[in-house]
């Protein structure tokens, strides 16, 4: 698919924006409840179906596309097809039916990435199978190279992952959910040299996506956990670490202990994990709510990023955005420093 049929995707100062159909801020928080969704369906043994949970919202709209009740909240449909999807009692439901071919197939790449299977149709159709082969999605035409792998894992909280492609090896950042389509299409791509796991939360199947490609994987030293102890390379001390001349690794602690974001210097693209994104109002701002460890240190942590060249920020979770320039970068910046600060006065941090 033609990178400029997914310029809907990006929202960014500068650019012509898509004003998502939401109920305003979420009364409460996003992930908090993507949690507690996904730790209650881990402890029940009785089936979804049987508990009432597959049902079709009341909310969506009449049509045969619709969200079910066992929707996590994840926000993935909405930034991915807003046309189609909004949030409606911190669920995600269909506020319109896909009255174009291109509608469509936006809203069944939605259905595809959704980590809980929660997006279906009530008849089978084919055209699903052939949105699975539109991934990885281009991001932008004027990020050549970079794209968004879909297929989100109810283990990685929904968490969005990436496909770099450059001569020195290509790179997954963070880990989709496996997938045997996408898998082939990667191949066809040059296959996967490394992976790069900003922290322990979004790793979801990376074993699988090693077996299958024999890749090198990165995480922090302080970040393994028993399902990433057999992970090849773990970085350690404070950094940065550079794969060739165009990656640095740069050590972004405060969400976690030791989250590391990833820089693509070429493309002026900042790979951020659950270190930084935009809200569902489009401001990049510090989340406090799903901090794990320290907003100070996160604080720290983008204050470290003022100096580094980058205008794309590329999310695991919240949404992508691209600045208008490093003035508009630094002054995002400085201002979710501030805010997170309790500081009304934002210059002062320059």
């Amino acid at each position: 698919m033609e990178c400029g049929a997914l310029r809907s995707l990006v929202h960014a100062r500068g650019l012509q924006q898509l004003r998502l159909q939401t109920t305003g801020p979420p009364k409460s928080s996003q992930r908090v409840q993507v949690r507690r969704n996904l730790q209650v369906r881990a402890v029940s043994t009785e089936s979804t179906t049987s508990r009432g949970l597959r049902g079709r919202r009341e909310e969506n709209v009449d049509g045969d596309l619709y969200v079910d009740r066992s929707c996590i909240d994840c926000d993935t449909c909405r930034w991915m097809a807003p046309e189609i999807y909004s949030r409606v009692g911190e669920q995600s439901v269909v506020h319109k039916q896909p009255a174009t071919p291109e509608e469509r197939l936006r809203a069944l790449q939605a259905l595809v990435s959704c980590p809980t299977g929660s997006i279906r149709t009530l008849t089978p159709s084919k055209d699903v199978l052939q949105a699975q082969e539109t991934f990885p999605l281009c991001i932008d035409e004027d990020l050549p190279g970079v794209y968004h792998c879909g297929f989100h894992s109810d283990k990685s909280f929904g968490a969005a992952s990436y496909f770099i492609q450059r001569p020195e090896g290509n790179i997954l950042v963070d880990s989709p959910r496996f997938n045997e389509r996408l898998a082939k299409r990667l191949e066809t791509m040059g296959g996967v040299k490394y992976m790069f796991l900003t922290h322990k939360d979004d790793v979801c199947d990376h074993k699988k996506w090693k077996k299958r490609f024999n890749l090198t994987r990165f995480i922090h030293k302080m970040e393994v956990q028993r399902n990433t102890e057999d992970v090849e390379v773990k970085l350690e001390g404070t950094g940065p670490w550079n794969l060739g001349s165009d990656i640095e690794m740069i050590f972004t602690p405060g969400h976690s202990p030791a989250h590391v974001v990833l820089l693509l210097k070429d493309r002026r693209a900042l790979f951020t994990g659950d270190h930084m994104g935009a809200s569902m109002n489009n401001e990049i701002f510090i989340d406090q709510v799903h901090n794990w460890y320290s907003v100070e240190e996160q604080a720290k942590s983008y204050e470290l990023l003022l100096p580094k060249d980058f205008l794309w920020v590329l999310p695991g979770h919240w949404r992508r955005y691209k600045f208008q320039d490093l003035e508009d970068k630094n002054t995002w910046i400085r201002k979710a420093v501030a805010d997170a600060r309790g500081v009304t006065n934002y210059g002062r941090y320059n």
